[in-house]
């Protein structure tokens, strides 16, 4: 299972963002603004939750991340391939699926309906989507509580893939310090289940602090994802006799990451909180301690800017 990732920018989206919104503004051709930009992320993870009991919640991937702007239409995304290796540690082994996907576009109403919408520090509203796709479950292995040796090692995993779709509103919202910042509110529809179940606010940020003589820069960037007003009741209780649901959960990012015109490497930590809106011990049973929801878990990254 794979978490909403930051917005990472290179330098020139960064400027187009500002420079190029404007010169639209001025002409009045809603693609004098377009830009793109790609860019491939060698990355590991430790202790991304939600974490199988018993599990080594590690791995390796490369993501092939993506964004820009067309006329009225703003995209982010990315696809993630696991375990490049396919080595036999980490929490990505077992068959677990190798592909998670991620896609993010946003409708500009300003740009659709040729009118201003902007109003204090809102600077362009949208008409917001968000779709994951793939990733499988968790997996790994744990030391069941029996006597009986041949059962001693059970694997942990969830089946079948993520397959949510989120539909809202959003905005581009002037920060103090933190500049524009995209912030989204929608309603999730989860695909598998064919039925609606709560909320989630999110908010992300790229904020260029520090600047070198030879044009390379860090940024503060991050992000915010927090679910609400789920249905806690949807996958029944475990074996303290809870619900293996939460009505709220959600991550939060915070990376420093260093940039020059192709290249970028950083650092970022995400704290959980009852990650998915499930609860710790979420599907604990006699021979299994369940999942672990909450805590902090560490990021690195190398990256190649096309």
């Amino acid at each position: 299972m794979k978490n909403v990732k930051m917005l990472a920018l290179a330098t020139a989206t960064v400027a187009a963002m500002s420079s190029n919104a404007f010169a639209a503004e001025q002409t009045g051709d809603i693609h004098a603004g377009d830009y793109k930009w790609v860019q491939f992320n060698a990355m590991y993870s430790v202790d991304e939750h939600p974490i199988a009991a018993g599990a080594d919640a590690e791995h390796d991937y490369l993501e092939m991340e993506f964004g820009g702007r067309s006329g009225f239409v703003d995209l982010y995304g990315y696809v993630d391939v696991f375990n490049l290796a396919n080595t036999d540690s980490g929490d990505k082994t077992n068959n677990a699926s190798k592909i998670f996907m991620k896609f993010a576009p946003r409708f500009s109403i300003d740009a659709i309906t040729g009118k201003d919408l902007s109003f204090g520090p809102v600077k362009e509203v949208y008409f917001s989507t968000l779709y994951n796709w793939g990733g499988g479950g968790t997996t790994g292995t744990y030391e069941a509580n029996t006597e009986d040796f041949s059962q001693s090692l059970r694997n942990a995993y969830t089946k079948g893939d993520v397959n949510m779709s989120f539909w809202g509103v959003g905005a581009d919202v002037e920060v103090p310090w933190l500049g524009r910042t995209g912030m989204n509110l929608y309603g999730t529809y989860d695909i598998n289940a064919k039925e609606w179940n709560g909320y989630q606010f999110s908010a992300n940020w790229f904020k260029p602090f520090k600047f070198f003589d030879n044009g390379s820069f860090v940024s503060f960037q991050g992000y915010i994802d927090w679910q609400f007003a789920m249905d806690e009741k949807a996958s029944g209780t475990n074996i303290d006799g809870k619900y293996n649901n939460t009505d709220n959960g959600g991550a939060l990012f915070l990376g420093l990451y260093w940039h020059s015109d192709r290249f970028a490497l950083g650092y970022g930590a995400k704290y959980y909180n009852n990650v998915y809106g499930l609860n710790d011990r979420a599907f604990s049973n006699q021979f299994w301690d369940g999942l672990n929801t909450t805590g902090w878990g560490h990021y690195v990254a190398a990256t190649y800017k096309f």
